[in-house]
């Protein structure tokens, strides 16, 4: 389980317990030689062949072979490997894209108010801050996270993993947030929660969102979670539909929020709107529930008194 989570291929990990049986920290060992790069697995390894695709380009799906292409011809080119990262979470992205039934869901949430108690919060931080407070501020991805734990309780089969014919539910929290770094995507995860507050939350985030630009995450501070928060808002754009990061079930993707006039039944009122896109694995959820979950999470980040109840 500890293997599938971090995507290692138990066969390419030689055992160092009784007669040969692989332990946990044969697991563990094979992933940091694995980052450092003193080991290549197999997936990797055929990703590097100079073969079109970085793979037998389509032949073990049945597809017609990937175009060859001299490109050079065409006009001036340049050539760059991809960093380690990239080639290891590539396997695992393609892997994902083509064997989970993604559906995605597009909504709005208002957070008008809540962007408002944050910025407040803020506020109250700095002053504090000045007489000896711990100066920590929170993010709107730390609501975001909060809000998600309350939807996935009452949407329990969105906290759950495929296993063979059976669902697994988790009775814990683990949320991975999307973590943008100078060599590619990382995914940090914030354990349990459903136990911690906007504070401790926020401060996480920003210890191992250093971490991960820092290049200096361990395997076990991006294993284990149960759902994962993709987050552009500092970016751009307005929706997207994110791949799922198996083995979890379902994945939230969030854009910069925008000020649009929304109808309150007398008249427009400029509220602030953050866009949410659920992508989730078909086998699993089915479009009613999917649309529920984000109808609720909404709800929640409307007015945050809700995760109360």
């Amino acid at each position: 389980k500890f293997a599938r989570e971090l995507g290692v291929p138990l066969a390419e990990v030689k055992g160092s317990g009784l007669k040969g049986r692989i332990t946990e920290a044969d697991v563990q060992g094979f992933t940091r030689s694995v980052m450092s790069g003193a080991v290549q697995t197999l997936a990797s390894a055929a990703q590097n062949k100079p073969a079109a695709g970085g793979s037998d380009g389509g032949a073990g799906l049945g597809l017609i072979p990937w175009p060859k292409v001299d490109f050079a011809k065409f006009g001036p080119i340049e050539r760059k490997e991809l960093s380690r990262i990239k080639k290891i979470s590539g396997a695992n992205l393609l892997r994902n894209a083509i064997m989970i039934p993604a559906v995605t869901n597009h909504d709005d949430a208002d957070i008008t108010d809540l962007e408002a108690f944050r910025v407040s919060t803020n506020a109250e931080t700095d002053k504090s801050a000045k007489s000896g407070g711990t100066g920590v501020k929170v993010t709107m991805l730390a609501f975001l996270i909060k809000a998600c734990v309350a939807a996935l309780k009452k949407f329990p089969e969105f906290n759950s993993s495929l296993d063979g014919d059976a669902l697994i539910y988790k009775q814990y929290y683990h949320i991975g947030f999307a973590a943008d770094t100078p060599n590619g995507l990382m995914v940090p995860v914030i354990k349990d929660a459903d136990k911690k507050g906007i504070f401790q939350i926020s401060q996480e985030m920003g210890e191992l969102a250093k971490k991960a630009r820092d290049g200096k995450l361990s395997p076990a501070e991006m294993s284990g979670a149960t759902f994962t928060i993709s987050s552009l808002g500092g970016i751009g754009g307005r929706y997207f539909t994110p791949i799922i990061n198996a083995p979890e079930v379902a994945i939230l993707g969030v854009c910069r929020s925008t000020m649009e006039p929304i109808w309150d039944g007398k008249a427009f009122q400029p509220r602030l709107m953050l866009p949410l896109s659920l992508t989730w694995d078909h086998r699993v959820i089915d479009g009613a529930a999917a649309a529920r979950f984000n109808v609720y999470l909404g709800q929640i980040l409307g007015d945050f008194r809700r995760v109360l109840l």
